[in-house]
């Protein structure tokens, strides 16, 4: 994304979830406020992943995408309790980088993960 309060925003929501978690009430309010400059910036894929996943979070108040998982590299680590986080900031901060083609493909295969769940 282009936009540097929505670059500001994607900062905030992953320091929020370094702090607290998945805080669902602010977390769900800033996804839905990062979704609105997506919107602006006609990106439809981020659009997307942002609604499902602030619709999934209000679903299940977690995040329960398993965290992507590079073939070549294996299994990420056994820390499940902070699995729904960490899956959450990496879908976050792909969004700050989209000229990246790992990125997008990352971000589609949330999107089916997330229209799967």
């Amino acid at each position: 994304m282009e936009n540097k309060a929505a670059h500001k925003l994607i900062d905030k929501i992953l320091n929020d979830l370094d702090k607290t978690g998945i805080n669902t009430d602010a977390l769900i309010n800033d996804i839905k406020e990062l979704r609105a400059y997506a919107l602006e910036e006609q990106i439809p894929l981020v659009v997307k992943v942002l609604r499902l996943a602030h619709e999934h979070i209000e679903e299940n108040n977690s995040f329960l995408i398993p965290m992507l998982v590079d073939e070549e590299d294996g299994d990420v680590g056994n820390d499940v309790e902070n699995e729904p986080v960490e899956s959450l900031k990496y879908l976050i901060a792909l969004i700050k980088n989209l000229n990246n083609k790992i990125n997008i493909s990352d971000l589609k295969e949330y999107r089916d993960l997330l229209n799967q769940y």
